[in-house]
């Protein structure tokens, strides 16, 4: 889950540090960064952007005004060098708000943060799914499954936190219903979330300290998405 954000600075050098910093960010893609904000709100109505690094005190714009101008609700972190502004960048529910000078170490956990917030609104878009269980429907949350696992004429879904469920329902029949791009099946006998994977060895995931196989007929079409 790649974050596409821009940084607005009025001072070359916080730029340069923040493009460093995202560098070094798997799971950060800085596209662009903007020492004149009027720029960056031009380019905002065009190019989808999840997340702004942002610099409050600005000569021709305060960056916490630039915020609320903006049409859609994009996630903010705010940098600044003057600790009197937090409060009110808090107030706009701001991801966070990075002092300068800050360290990467700094930095990471703040982005952690904005991913972790994406994750959650990603995860509320998707309306939840629903089974056939003991004569009744059962609303499953699709963030909540950490794998599937086939069992002959059955499905058992387990779940963070609770109880499996166990389904009568095909493999690929589930797979239909699931969040396209999220799941991916790894062996006859299981389907994964991207984001619950913890680590991949050789031809084994682990997943909430289960171990599943990666079959033969799955491998490539796996490794070739987990890879991006």
């Amino acid at each position: 889950m790649i974050l596409e954000t821009i940084a607005i600075d009025d001072e070359l050098p916080a730029l340069r540090l923040l493009e460093n910093f995202c560098a070094r960010v798997d799971f950060i893609h800085l596209q662009k960064t903007f020492n004149q904000p009027e720029e960056a709100v031009r380019y905002l109505k065009k190019e989808p952007v999840n997340l702004l690094f942002l610099d409050i005190n600005m000569p021709s714009f305060k960056g916490t005004d630039l915020y609320r101008s903006l049409p859609q609700p994009l996630m903010v972190i705010f940098t600044t060098a003057h600790s009197e502004y937090a409060v009110e960048g808090f107030n706009l529910n701001a991801v966070d708000y990075l002092l300068k000078p800050f360290t990467f170490e700094r930095f990471h956990t703040a982005v952690q943060k904005a991913q972790t917030q994406f994750a959650l609104r990603q995860a509320a878009a998707i309306p939840p799914l629903m089974f056939k269980v003991d004569y009744g429907l059962t609303k499953v949350n699709s963030a909540d499954i950490l794998f599937i696992e086939g069992l002959d004429d059955y499905l058992k879904i387990h779940l963070h936190q609770q109880q499996p469920l166990i389904v009568r329902m095909t493999m690929k029949a589930l797979l239909e219903k699931l969040p396209p791009g999220a799941f991916i099946r790894v062996h006859r006998s299981y389907i994964v979330p991207f984001d619950r994977i913890e680590l991949v060895r050789n031809k084994t995931i682990l997943i909430a300290g289960q171990e599943i196989p990666i079959g033969n007929s799955y491998e490539a079409a796996f490794f070739s998405q987990f890879k991006q």
